[in-house]
């Protein structure tokens, strides 16, 4: 594999663009930028050829259709309804008006780019028309949830003219396809290291809301990388800057943060929609473009390694990434996280050994899988294969994606690192794109389980075993911090704050945390104290007395208006009710029923 490296400077403060030092791509070129926003994408947009550009996201291709750089280029997107024969007319237009082919597309949708050359009778692999793969990187961030994201690969190999980019590729090559590339490097002959604030903590909720009211004071825009709806749902509300917030996430989850009080969540990021606080989840990681000219916005990664694993932001890729998103430049760059000591550390060999034994394993049962004697156990045995984990790294050809396995690898390491600060730290050191400064923050109680309470994957029993664990390791608040969570717990879960103040821990808990059963505990207790205020007990013997017989009509009647005059619940009065005051016993007399008044229970006042 050949190696070249292309020095990039500053000239007059400015860096140069890729378009300055390499003005075109090179086919079966690796070409690693080493620095965000230097215009790969554009330089091949203004490259006289054909070109299809295979973009990671929706929100990348809008972003570049809709730059006024690009204003006079004859982009076409391709994405989700965006149908082959609007491809198909979009070429034989460009084609007849003799304009270059700029194609822009998502992994998932560069089948229907395929299908309109084929439409034409077009061979896209050798007809002159360059295929670059952009921000290849997330082929592997993305494998294990997008399942069609490399489906372009095997067809990109076979392409004549062809290149992938990006800033943070990995130490080793993947795909075996891509040591017949040469490797173009490009290095920088600058300081271009960035500093960041890296913030361990054993409350997130709390040093993130402390954070943003320290960097706030300058009204400059912060924008906020956590790649969790639920997490930026709660945060914003507990934090209580709803009103000052914007939310880009994708379209499916844009309807989960939307309510009637909330209706600042988009697809797509717009300089016109940015507020004050700006939540974006993992899709506005990488490629897309946010120019703010003169404004250098406050940059926040948050991690919760116990709400949600995929919030573990890695340093080597989405932390470039993130800050290379700002093409103007960034004021502050802060990450907030706590850690897990019970998350297992591996090296990227031992995962290797693992993931080579359950290839092992798999090959022993679909070698039994094919040689059983009957159909009945060959299925049983293709019904083992399915479950054995290595079946999730198969392509549907049934052959290993590269990508998916090192996917695996990737986030198994990515993990490990967030089991102790320091090796965060360190890896942070080791990727060579920033200077850190470090700082341990923890407070008297950790704040995870106020994330959790929102938290859709857990049962509503669980959450509220949660809340009542918390309630009652706070006891009596004594701290303004004691005393805010109990606020966030009941605006949590008013009716379970209301029982445990009302009723206790060991009556919710053998009510088995039902809602109904709970609220009918609370009116029962309400009654009963009621009813055993000094007011009731002092009217009720004012008109009852000792040693005296009344009918039971006379007894709940009485009984009711006296509960009615104090503003006490009526339900459940009966004639026994006076039983709760005297001592009583049954007693008919001239064939009405009734009871005689032994003793009072209460004192006379």
């Amino acid at each position: 594999m050949k190696k070249r490296k292309i020095t990039i400077t500053k000239v007059d403060g400015k860096i140069q663009t890729l378009k300055e030092v390499y003005p075109m791509i090179e086919t079966n070129t690796i070409l690693k930028k080493t620095l965000t926003g230097i215009g790969a994408t554009y330089s091949e947009i203004k490259a006289p050829r054909h070109s299809i550009i295979i973009e990671p996201t929706k929100p990348v291709i809008f972003g570049k259709m809709n730059d006024s750089e690009h204003k006079g280029d004859n982009i076409m997107g391709v994405f989700e309804k965006v149908y082959q024969n609007e491809i198909s007319d979009y070429i034989e237009t460009s084609l007849n008006q003799h304009k270059w082919i700029k194609i822009l597309t998502t992994p998932e949708s560069f089948r229907k780019v395929q299908d309109a050359f084929e439409s034409l009778d077009i061979d896209m692999q050798t007809d002159g028309y360059f295929l670059l793969f952009d921000e290849v990187h997330r082929t592997i961030k993305d494998s294990n949830f997008r399942d069609y994201i490399t489906l372009p690969m095997d067809f990109f190999f076979g392409c004549k003219d062809k290149a992938i980019v990006s800033a943070t590729l990995p130490k080793k090559v993947i795909d075996k396809r891509l040591m017949e590339f040469q490797i173009v490097e490009l290095v920088p002959d600058f300081d271009y290291k960035k500093e960041i604030t890296l913030y361990a903590t054993n409350n997130v909720l709390q040093r993130t809301k402390e954070l943003l009211k320290e960097i706030g004071k300058d009204n400059r825009p912060v924008f906020i990388f956590v790649n969790s709806v639920s997490i930026i749902k709660s945060m914003m509300k507990q934090i209580g800057i709803c009103d000052q917030s914007a939310v880009f996430c994708s379209l499916k989850s844009v309807g989960n943060v939307i309510t009637k009080d909330f209706r600042s969540a988009y697809e797509h990021w717009d300089k016109e929609k940015m507020a004050q606080y700006n939540w974006m989840t993992s899709r506005f990681y990488s490629a897309i473009d946010i120019k703010l000219q003169d404004v250098l916005p406050n940059v926040v990664m948050l991690t919760d390694c116990y709400a949600a694993e995929y919030t573990m932001i890695d340093p080597y890729m989405d932390a470039v990434q993130i800050v290379g998103r700002f093409r103007d430049g960034v004021h502050g760059i802060y990450h907030v996280s706590n850690f897990n000591r019970n998350i297992p550390i591996k090296s990227r060999d031992d995962l290797k050994e693992s993931f080579l034994a359950m290839r092992e394993v798999w090959k022993y049962i679909n070698t039994m899988a094919k040689s059983a004697p009957t159909e009945t156990q060959r299925d049983a045995f293709r019904d083992v294969l399915s479950i054995i984990p290595y079946s999730n790294f198969l392509k549907h050809d049934g052959k290993a994606d590269p990508y998916k396995v090192d996917n695996y690898l990737n986030n198994e390491v990515i993990k490990s690192l967030y089991s102790d600060c320091a090796r965060l730290r360190d890896a942070y050191k080791e990727c060579g794109f920033f200077d850190v400064n470090y700082e341990n923050i923890i407070y008297s109680y950790g704040d995870f389980e106020r994330l959790k309470i929102e938290n859709s994957t857990i049962s509503l029993k669980e959450k509220r075993k949660e809340i009542v664990a918390l309630l009652e390791q706070l006891g009596d608040c004594f701290t303004e911090e004691q005393w805010q969570l109990r606020q966030d717990l009941k605006q949590a879960d008013p009716l379970l704050v209301k029982a445990y103040d009302i009723v206790g821990k060991k009556e919710i808990e053998e009510l088995n945390y039902s809602t109904s059963k709970m609220k009918a505990a609370i009116i029962l207790k309400q009654n009963q104290e009621g009813a055993h205020s000094t007011d009731a007990i002092n009217l009720i013997n004012e008109y009852f007395h000792d040693q005296q017989w009344y009918s039971s009509k006379t007894i709940k009647t009485k009984i009711i208006e006296i509960f009615e005059k104090l503003g006490i619940p009526t339900k459940g009065v009966t004639a026994k009710t006076i039983n709760d005051y005297f001592d009583a016993i049954v007693k008919d007399k001239n064939t009405a029923r009734g009871y005689f008044l032994i003793k009072s229970r209460f004192n006379r006042k």
